[in-house]
């Protein structure tokens, strides 16, 4: 079952303004997209996989990250 948790956070307006424009000339992206494609990426360079547990959290968050990147607009 996959869950969605809403989260509501303040970017700098520079940040914002590119997020913008990206958004503008890539329709098939929407801004929970993108954030979930950053999010995941983050957690994939920031978290070893060395133990059992953090090996399962590494796997999950390149199948996020992989599915965002290839999900294709219904």
């Amino acid at each position: 079952m996959n869950a969605t948790v809403s989260i509501l956070a303040e970017i700098p307006e520079d940040l914002h303004l590119s997020l913008k424009g990206y958004l503008e000339t890539h329709p098939d992206w929407d801004q929970d997209r993108v954030f979930c494609a950053a999010l995941s990426l983050f957690l994939l360079q920031h978290v070893s996989s060395n133990s059992p547990t953090t090996a399962h959290c590494y796997r999950q968050a390149a199948r996020v990250y992989l599915d965002t990147l290839f999900k294709h607009a219904v």
